[in-house]
């Protein structure tokens, strides 16, 4: 929570991969702080209702269909939050998914292309898009979401999508380290398995492995990281940036 009262109201956040998942549950959030949301998502239907819930809970919701594998859609993104809200504060880069489970040697070019591209290229045009605003006001806040896979490896099933998420958290802290002293904190949040969507489609073999691991015995909420998101935007942690924060339950180690 932040530590001013009303401290996001009015104030912006561009969030993409909002129409399902920890995205849709961060929209919420946001709505419930009063501030605006620009709900982006390739699935443009879902991103609309994002944005109306947002605004059901006090915010101001608005949406926008994009692919953040295009540069010039991750650009137009960012000129509809600021034609429509007039300001850019934080942003959550959510988008992101492993495709599909598939054994190291089996990692066909295609696969490994297109998680690189979504997974990684994906923040990077999102990142260089919004920049450019958050400096000229000189603050802003970008937390991307890598994933508790990337100290793991994915090893048997998703090699692919572990490796992109290592290439997240290095790139943020490229990013916090290049531009912390123009007032720009950037960080990456590591979840373990959360109730998403993708989650829920794991092999059941895969998923009683996970379970095992984790001393809390439980995966994680969606809600759970976005009350995170929202913490690590708010003033309550101003001096914190560059770090990816695991949240795991406790597992994910072995």
């Amino acid at each position: 929570m932040p530590r001013t009262p009303d401290y996001f109201k009015g104030k912006t956040l561009i969030l993409t991969g909002a129409a399902s998942g920890i995205g849709r549950e961060t929209a919420r959030i946001f709505g419930r702080e009063g501030a605006n949301v620009l709900c982006a998502d390739v699935n443009e239907e879902g991103a609309a209702h994002a944005a109306e819930e947002v605004t059901e809970r006090g915010g101001r919701g608005a949406h926008v269909k994009v692919d953040v594998t295009s540069r010039a859609q991750a650009a137009a993104m960012v000129e509809r939050a600021k034609k429509v809200f007039g300001r850019i504060d934080f942003g959550f880069n959510s988008a992101g998914a492993a495709l599909r489970r598939t054994p190291f040697l089996e990692i066909p070019d295609d696969l490994w292309e297109r998680t690189f591209d979504l997974n990684v290229k994906g923040v990077f045009y999102c990142m260089q898009a919004v920049l450019p605003e958050m400096l000229a006001q000189g603050r802003g806040v970008i937390v991307n979401m890598a994933s508790m896979a990337h100290r793991r490896g994915g090893p048997g099933h998703s090699v692919h999508y572990a490796s992109a998420k290592g290439a997240v958290v290095s790139m943020t802290l490229g990013v916090a380290r290049e531009f912390a002293a123009r007032g720009i904190r950037c960080l990456s949040i590591s979840p373990g398995p959360v109730e998403t969507p993708f989650h829920a489609i794991s092999p059941p073999e895969l998923k009683a492995a996970q379970l095992a691991d984790i001393p809390m015995k439980r995966f994680g909420r969606p809600e759970e990281i976005g009350e995170l998101v929202l913490f690590l935007c708010s003033d309550a942690c101003e001096f914190m940036t560059g770090d990816t924060v695991y949240v795991n339950g406790g597992g994910g180690w072995r």
